[in-house]
């Protein structure tokens, strides 16, 4: 007789074998207070993969997702099914909160942990008027895009980079961000006081994975104690909002997480945290997915043990995809770090020893917490919208004026890959990338399948699924 399972089968969702990157079907079960995708390709055997370490937070996420945004277009169409047919395609349940714009894939660095694959080999560089194509496809998906990050390679190397903020600065864009390794903004402080000029509405999105010389060596390729602290003396200097991006492996840099937030909370410039654990795509040296993978629950578990700022109701899913992003927002008040549960009545927020926010109850109050919980976010918007979720609370202790000075934000942001790829949950990604050819792509598929030559593979994939099913063969 067959032995009782060692878990319990929690749902069904379809996923991907991590080997020919097949669509497979896929159990998430609970085992040992922990979360698992089981899943069985036909070709390359069962893969069990973790999900999460927390099984009530992973269960909570569902009570944060909310009705789906759209766009105002979608741009290709539904023919081989999920995750084969991204553009956007009409079978999407997201618009794009954040979209990135890769004007260029050369980097100056040769970082081991690269999704893009970026370097000084690749001298690639996006013309003005092809990066503004994909300007525009972000306006007409979104009319006035919420934010529009601009990336790389390292952008900062395109020799049209002054032009292209300019361009992006014309269009009805509501948030420009600038993903960088810092490396340009160390080394010439004319640099950074003209990046100032571009505010309000501007931000950085600066590369700060470390305070140690190896670990950034391994992360990095080399030891970038020096250039972050340079680049960070510049960016105070002339205030430039920056949020710090840590990319987190686990053994290596995980244990810094609240010295970084701690330190990020010193810094006049920086208004928050966003810490990525490794996505397993592009360039992996030194990196083996089945021990050095790190879930958003751990990261979270990190944030609320080692911050001494954020508590475990402070940290919460993003309802626009609940199950890759956690936030949690704080204001910098004088010497004073205050999370946002704290300015709250916790009669108010908070309901029994389930320490959960009730927003189930009170829709007004639910629909400030949803706007607050978003990654479609400036600092100036956040601020915007703390003021406005605590004057719909009572009891809520709020100074008269909260400027984007004031508010600090802590993002976990989880890529799905290979081995944790969820139909379902990929369906509600918000963060895009747009493709030199103009689809709008989810961030997560975009690295396994729309990148470079990968598209190949995915070719193959979908002559599979129109063999299978009678469909006209792929162009």
């Amino acid at each position: 007789m067959p032995a009782n399972r060692p878990y319990v089968f929690h749902e069904l969702t379809n996923s991907i074998c991590s080997t020919c990157f097949r669509k497979v079907e896929a159990k998430i079960v609970i085992e040992n207070e922990k979360v698992f995708m089981h899943k069985r390709c036909l070709r390359h055997g069962p893969e069990k993969v973790l999900l999460s370490m927390d099984v009530e937070y992973y269960k909570r996420c569902r009570d944060f997702n909310k009705p789906s945004e759209m766009p105002l277009q979608w741009n290709t169409p539904i023919r081989y099914g999920c995750p084969y047919d991204c553009g956007l395609c009409p079978d999407h349940e997201q618009h794009s909160c954040l979209t990135l714009i890769e004007v260029t894939d050369q980097c100056n660095l040769q970082c081991p942990i690269c999704y893009a694959e970026s370097g000084p080999h690749r001298a690639t560089y996006r013309s003005l008027e092809q990066i503004e194509a994909m300007f525009d496809r972000v306006v007409r998906n979104e009319g006035e895009p919420d934010i529009v990050q601009i990336s790389g390679g390292e952008p900062t190397t395109h020799p049209n980079f002054f032009e292209i903020l300019d361009l992006a600065k014309k269009k009805p864009i509501k948030h420009l961000m600038v993903n960088t390794n810092g490396i340009r903004i160390a080394q010439d402080r004319e640099f950074a006081k003209r990046l100032a000029s571009y505010m309000p509405g501007f931000e950085l999105y600066l590369q700060f994975d470390s305070f140690e010389a190896d670990t950034l060596k391994e992360l990095r390729g080399a030891d970038l104690r020096g250039i972050r602290a340079k680049a960070i003396e510049h960016l105070n200097e002339f205030n430039v909002s920056t949020t710090l991006v840590v990319t987190l492996k686990k053994g290596l840099n995980d244990r810094e997480i609240g010295d970084i937030i701690r330190y990020g909370l010193k810094q006049r410039a920086v208004r928050g945290v966003t810490f990525q654990p490794i996505q397993a795509a592009g360039r992996l040296d030194e990196y083996d997915p089945s021990k050095d993978r790190l879930t958003l629950s751990e990261v979270r578990r990190g944030i609320i043990e080692q911050s001494g700022v954020f508590r475990e109701e402070d940290m919460l899913p993003v309802p626009c995809h609940p199950d890759c992003l956690a936030m949690g927002y704080a204001l910098k008040l004088g010497d004073e770090v205050v999370p946002l549960t704290g300015m709250i009545d916790p009669a108010v927020l908070l309901e029994g020893g389930r320490n959960t926010i009730v927003f189930e109850s009170d829709e007004t109050l639910k629909s400030h917490i949803f706007k607050l919980f978003s990654t479609a976010h400036s600092p100036e918007s956040s601020a915007l919208s703390l003021k406005s979720l605590l004057c719909c609370l009572p009891m809520a202790a709020a100074p008269d004026a909260i400027g984007y000075d004031n508010v600090f934000r802590v993002i976990i942001m989880q890529f799905l890959d290979a081995y944790n790829f969820d139909v379902r949950s990929v369906k509600k990604s918000c963060v895009h990338i747009v493709h030199p050819d103009g689809r709008v792509i989810p961030f997560d598929t975009y690295n396994m399948f729309y990148r470079d030559d990968k598209e190949q593979l995915l070719a193959e994939r979908k002559a599979e699924v129109a063999e299978a099913f009678g469909l006209a063969a792929p162009k």
